[in-house]
């Protein structure tokens, strides 16, 4: 047996940048870690309380594709009160990434193309390529706003996909309710699937959260549990449009998948009654300390959602500067990891005030060396 076997479409998914410094961090004695993309705050113990309950009351094996019915009841609730007017159907999924990779493989043929900004979440590439597709990325630097007439520059006849991501990982950016109702329009004047990830939903520090699907019904959008809650190794996400799509997707999960993990559908009805509003503004205090403290060292577009900032290096490469700052025990992510350009990083502000506090010094420290 031999490498020999392996298949194309194996050999064209490239190992996450991301999990190469999770790993280098394993060899760091005590780092600063500013690179992890998940909630720093431990798991709300009404949410944890549901899923116990829930192993204890013997829910441990299938659900039904959909979704348990309990947990689809309070999802098409609360897309009733956000989507009044709709009839969006909706599908509990293995993670959000579970659930984009089942839209990509119910719509993408082999050569079609799908769009999508410059920089972009990091299992984006490998994913279209799972789907045989070929992923065609739009520069949005330097303030990472997503620009209509770019989207329409590269649109080609092998389009059928839009996917956008807001509010943005890696940049934190937020596309705004006017442009995203212009983007729903143009997807829907060019017959071409709007796929809006929105992962990030929660987190919004300057206003309202808006999603392009309050603009087109045929939207399709990915939502999950696992930012929001600090369930990420959960894996429970939620996928809600059309029922066109949304039933295809569902059949796909029934071969694969086969439906989202059980115990954590019912720990995913207790959330639904879990105010958030308390750590969302302690994140915003977070990202406010950040900005302030590097606005004088670093370039950067101030983020308006997630959890992330994404300067340019002071000097050198991305990837010349994370090197750096490893050696002085942060770690942080290159961004050439989320990008065609090798020019930026990404900091986590999901951490400790003590972690936030000790990695400001010492980018403040590395910036110094220009």
């Amino acid at each position: 047996m031999s490498e020999s076997l392996l298949a194309d479409r194996a050999r064209a998914v490239e190992v996450s940048g991301v999990r190469k410094i999770f790993e280098l961090g394993k060899s760091l004695k005590s780092p600063v870690n500013l690179s992890i993309g998940q909630p720093h705050f431990p798991v709300p113990d009404p949410i944890k309380a549901a899923a116990k309950a829930a192993i204890d009351a013997d829910h441990n094996g299938y659900t039904v594709t959909q979704g348990i019915p309990e947990l689809l009841a309070r999802l098409r609730a609360d897309l009733h009160q956000r989507f009044p007017g709709q009839d969006r159907d909706v599908l509990a999924t293995s993670g959000t990434s579970g659930g984009l990779l089942l839209a990509l493989l119910a719509v993408v043929n082999p050569g079609d193309e799908v769009i999508t900004a410059d920089p972009y979440f990091v299992a984006y590439p490998n994913m279209v390529a799972l789907a045989g597709g070929k992923l065609v990325t739009v520069d949005t630097y330097p303030d990472f706003r997503l620009d209509l007439a770019q989207i329409e520059a590269a649109v080609t006849p092998r389009t059928k996909v839009i996917l956008l991501s807001t509010p943005s990982n890696p940049t934190g950016a937020v596309l705004d309710a006017d442009a995203q109702k212009a983007l729903a329009q143009f997807a829907r004047d060019r017959g071409i699937l709007l796929i809006s990830d929105e992962i990030y939903r929660a987190f919004h520090y300057d206003g309202p959260a808006h999603s392009p699907a309050e603009f087109d019904p045929n939207v399709l959008v990915i939502e999950g549990f696992g930012k929001t809650y600090g369930v990420t190794g959960w894996r429970l996400g939620w996928a809600h449009g059309p029922k066109w799509l949304v039933q295809e997707m569902a059949k796909l999960q029934q071969c694969t998948f086969v439906c989202a993990p059980s115990v954590v559908q019912w720990g995913g009805v207790a959330a639904m009654d879990y105010d958030v509003s308390g750590i969302v503004a302690d994140y915003r205090r977070k990202r406010d300390q950040l900005v302030a403290a590097l606005k004088g060292a670093f370039e950067f577009a101030v983020p308006g959602g997630a959890f992330y900032l994404y300067p340019k290096a002071p000097w050198g490469t991305g990837t010349e500067f994370v090197t750096e700052a490893v050696k002085h025990n942060l770690l942080v992510i290159p961004g050439g990891v989320f990008s065609a350009r090798d020019t930026h990083f990404r900091v986590s502000y999901a951490a400790s005030d003590d972690t936030l506090a000790r990695g400001i010094d010492i980018l403040l420290e590395l910036a110094k060396r220009k």
